[in-house]
């Protein structure tokens, strides 16, 4: 027994060092152009190991990925259903709800043992990577969170249509991805408020209302932009979004 815990000790750091590698190399490189044998080579591994314990370079990738996303996600989910308990039924504000979004992501962002902002750039890249698998994981992973979220500012914002809602939580998760994963917003803090640096309620307060206004802007008529275009010319279509 004693032989075989110390056989899987080692078996659960070959892996782990396989994946904070990988994280690493593809996040400096990009998925495409980080290859399996770069990856063994800087963390000291075969290459057997790699498909032992993740397949294909795809499996890694998605891997290295759920690693962190899992658990942001489900304390997003926590923190979300603890505010909706105490609220008994009363729809939540905004704020709250981007805070229960906002906060974990955060948290991740300043814990380094967990990849820390490194992770957050890899995410970056995989939201811009063309590659269909990478998009239709990611949209798997989150799938669940986005529906409760969704849900939450469904409630909160009844005269938004729902494609409309879509779009706008679309474009909230662009905001909120580029914050956290950009060093440029860590810059300009530092910049304007050097106080301010690592301050996570004041990257909130400052954040949270730009966000807050685009999700209750005034629904914008885009029909005429939506209509099919005839003879070169568009058609006006009394079709509202």
């Amino acid at each position: 027994m004693p032989q075989l815990r110390l056989i899987d000790a080692r078996t659960s750091v070959t892996k782990e060092k396989i994946l904070d590698t990988a994280e690493s190399l593809f996040m400096e490189h990009g998925f495409e152009a980080t290859g399996l044998r770069q990856i063994t080579t800087v963390a000291g591994v075969n290459l057997a190991a790699v498909h032992y314990h993740f397949g294909s370079k795809e499996e890694l990738f998605q891997a290295v990925l759920t690693r962190r996303l899992d658990p942001m996600n489900q304390e997003r989910l926590e923190l979300l259903d603890e505010l909706e308990r105490d609220a008994a039924g009363r729809p939540l504000t905004c704020e709250s709800i981007i805070g229960a979004m906002f906060i974990p992501a955060l948290t991740l962002a300043r814990d380094e043992e967990r990849g820390g902002k490194n992770f957050l750039r890899l995410l970056g890249r995989a939201y811009a990577d063309p590659a269909p698998f990478i998009r239709q994981f990611l949209s798997r992973q989150y799938a669940p969170m986005i529906r409760r979220f969704k849900a939450a500012f469904g409630r909160t914002l009844p005269q938004l249509p729902a494609k409309e809602l879509s779009w706008r939580l679309h474009f909230l998760m662009g905001a909120m991805s580029y914050t956290l994963a950009g060093t440029d917003v860590l810059k300009l803090i530092s910049a304007l408020d050097p106080a301010g640096t690592g301050n996570d309620e004041l990257l909130l307060r400052r954040l949270g209302p730009f966000l807050v206004a685009g999700l209750q802007a005034p629904l914008v008529d885009l029909s005429e932009l939506s209509a099919k275009p005839k003879n070169g010319r568009r058609v006006r279509s009394t079709h509202h979004v």
